[in-house]
């Protein structure tokens, strides 16, 4: 036998120990016998605040998500059942939680944990156009009808609409351009105004934009622009009233903003108790960008879900406010002067929009007085 066999020998051998020995001393990356089917067992079967807590809906809710889903493609697999597919999702959403930490905890691979998050993501983006649309153009919302501080005021009012930020990861080449006012990045330009967001939808036919029929209109903040579809507050007006002791400055404006931005706001707690459920939009892991995107749509999609339900105990419309419209004191920064219109039917749309809003001030004011 010459040298070089006896050296190929030597090494074969070698390696073999070498195997042998690690084969030993590994050990399993899922050592518990609490395996991931008895941990959904375990969860549709506890208690019912903690599958709230863990899973951010109510069980009743859980189940009729999972019969939806499997009317629309989910299947049972070799390994996992179509409620421990969704337990996975709801809870890397609902938490944040990566793909590795819930392999750990449910007892799957990095791999299988992955697939089944994209399938389930894909097939509740699916659900969009059956639970993200337009209002009921035709309904005056209770919110409004049974309010006498909005009603008749406010009686075409369909809806409000505003622009928040999720905190998405982009390229490290593109971060500067995605980089928002507060520092992080987010999906779109980060310097770009709402109002433009809000333009590229409407423009661009393949969102279907429901703009408002005849005088309806939805109500939107001072970053947009006041015209027809859209009322937006007084520009160089403060938001709440002051003491009506003090001199100076428009009470007729004043209490038009007060109770604009008090109806208003319902859109801004809506994306509190969004992002609050969801905590998975508070920063998205590091998927592809167009992962990220399916992630959000699925979040409004899954918010849209739960609040169409009876079983789900939150509330997001506009709360009374506890003090008097005489007593507010100054709140907010007082609001820039009107932008100037882009084109010639936009600016007739604006002086359209503008009188309407004087005559509903004008309104308000008379028959608060008379009150």
């Amino acid at each position: 036998m010459d040298p070089d066999e006896e050296l190929a020998i030597i090494i074969l051998v070698m390696y073999y120990f070498y195997r042998k020995l690690r084969s030993a001393s590994r050990v399993p990356q899922q050592v518990s016998n609490f395996s991931g089917h008895n941990r959904m067992i375990d969860l549709l079967h506890g208690n019912d605040r903690r599958f709230v807590d863990i899973l951010r809906m109510p069980k009743s809710c859980f189940v009729r998500l999972c019969d939806l889903l499997q009317q629309h493609g989910v299947r049972n697999t070799r390994s996992l059942s179509v409620e421990e597919q969704v337990m996975m999702f709801l809870l890397v959403v609902g938490h944040g939680d990566s793909t590795r930490r819930s392999g750990y905890e449910w007892h799957h691979s990095t791999e299988t944990v992955s697939r089944h998050f994209n399938n389930i993501c894909f097939r509740i983006v699916g659900l969009a156009p059956q639970l993200i649309g337009p209002p009921d153009f035709n309904n005056i919302p209770p919110l409004i009808a049974n309010n006498s501080r909005y009603f008749p005021y406010f009686r075409d009012c369909v809806g409000a609409i505003d622009g928040t930020h999720i905190p998405c990861i982009v390229d490290a080449h593109l971060q500067p351009a995605y980089r928002n006012r507060k520092g992080y990045t987010t999906g779109w330009e980060g310097s770009v105004h709402d109002a433009r967001v809000l333009r590229e939808a409407m423009s661009d036919p393949a969102f279907s934009f429901p703009t408002p029929p005849g005088e309806k209109y939805f109500l939107v903040d001072a970053g947009y622009a006041n015209r027809r579809g859209f009322l937006s507050p007084y520009r160089g007006t403060n938001y709440y009233l002051r003491d009506r002791t003090r001199l100076g400055g428009d009470r007729k404006k004043e209490l038009f903003n007060y109770r604009h931005a008090s109806l208003r706001n319902a859109v801004e707690r809506t994306f509190g108790i969004w992002k609050s459920r969801f905590r998975i939009l508070r920063g998205v892991p590091h998927y592809p960008l167009r992962t990220q995107r399916d992630i959000i749509i699925a979040c409004a999609v899954l918010h849209n879900f739960l609040m169409m339900s009876d079983d789900v105990d939150v509330s997001v419309t506009a709360e009374e406010d506890a003090h008097d419209e005489d007593d507010m004191d100054q709140g907010g920064d007082t609001i820039g002067q009107d932008a100037a219109p882009s084109t010639q039917q936009e600016e007739g749309h604006q002086t359209e929009m503008g009188r309407f809003r004087d005559t509903l001030t004008e309104s308000m004011w008379v028959c608060r007085n008379q009150n």
